[in-house]
């Protein structure tokens, strides 16, 4: 369960939450442009685009759950069980692994229009990372500042969807999202117009346009409360405000602990939240029980080099005394 969004101001946002009842070895990774990044099928790529994102580094291969490039296109895989469909290796096709379509998109485009060309020659193959790591059922939101599009490998082919919101969740694939969302058109930032035929009414409270608004945890809510949030959402265009205001668009989809429940007791919880500038390359993140933001930009790295940068996730919650002094 997750969510990911764009955000325009100045510059560019992107990111996503994690909600998960576990967590990996995630931390934030940086791949030079000369670290190989070797595919299943395509052999080694000894030169590409630099890479930040959060990933699960095994055995010196990351992988990425969302990144940038260096150019500012983005990428964040989301789960989709029960509709996520990988192929067998098909003849003319370049056969990618899904744990490998982040890279392989991030690694040789610099902008959406390349990626939607290479996405004509993909086959996302049914190739395991590894026993320990078998696939997962995901699909994909790619953008830029030009826009953003929806990838799903389902049984019917690979499928690839304009998406106007820059938003994107879970089940049910994305053309219902979008047919769904027309259910909530009335919803407002203004205050709601009397239509109670021939009653003076008023409204009581502030808000009330947007009365209707699903407050719920599935993804079919979290996309429509994501969507109206974002694209109501105002900020000034400094860093600071935009980064904040991007954390308070995702703060709408956050999964506190105890309020999904597993069958066997463990909480799904948003383990982590992303944004990143794209332009700048810098990515930020709070986790569930450090809500201080975090930061890593990658132009602080040897962009240049052939070694993964990692930098393991700060989880501890850090709190500002303003009064500190003991008297």
């Amino acid at each position: 369960m997750c969510t990911a969004v764009t955000y325009q101001t100045k510059d560019h946002y992107f990111g996503r939450t994690l909600d998960l009842e576990y967590s990996y070895r995630e931390e934030v990774v940086v791949a030079p442009r000369k670290f190989p990044l070797v595919f299943r099928t395509k052999g080694r790529m000894d030169s590409h685009y630099a890479i930040i994102g959060m990933a699960m580094a095994v055995n010196s291969y990351p992988l990425y759950y969302e990144a940038a490039n260096e150019h500012g296109l983005a990428m964040a895989g989301l789960n989709f069980p029960g509709n996520a469909h990988y192929f067998d290796e098909m003849p003319g096709k370049d056969n990618i692994a899904p744990f490998e379509f982040i890279p392989w998109i991030l690694g040789q485009c610099k902008d959406l229009a390349q990626a939607r060309e290479l996405l004509g020659s993909i086959n996302l193959c049914n190739i395991h990372f590894s026993e320990e790591f078998p696939l997962s059922p995901l699909h994909w939101i790619i953008a830029d500042r030009s826009g953003a599009i929806t990838v799903e490998s389902v049984a019917e082919g690979l499928k690839i969807y304009e998406n106007p919101v820059g938003v994107l969740t879970n089940n049910p694939p994305f053309d219902y999202h979008m047919t769904h969302l027309r259910e909530y058109l009335n919803l407002t930032h203004a205050e709601p117009e009397n239509r109670f035929g021939g009653l003076e009414l008023t409204p009581y409270s502030k808000g009330m346009g947007a009365i209707g608004l699903p407050g719920d945890l599935s993804s079919a809510s979290r996309f429509v409360r994501a969507a109206f949030v974002k694209l109501n959402s105002l900020s000034e265009e400094g860093e600071q405000e935009s980064v904040s205001q991007f954390f308070h668009i995702l703060g709408a989809v956050d999964q506190q602990r105890g309020c999904v429940r597993l069958p066997d007791g463990r909480c799904e919880i948003t383990v982590y939240t992303s944004c990143i500038n794209t332009d700048k390359g810098i990515y930020y993140y709070t986790t569930y029980d450090n809500s201080c933001i975090s930061a890593v930009d990658m132009h602080r790295c040897d962009l240049n080099g052939d070694r993964l940068f990692q930098y393991p996730l700060l989880k501890a919650q850090h709190i500002q005394w303003q009064n500190a002094e003991v008297f």
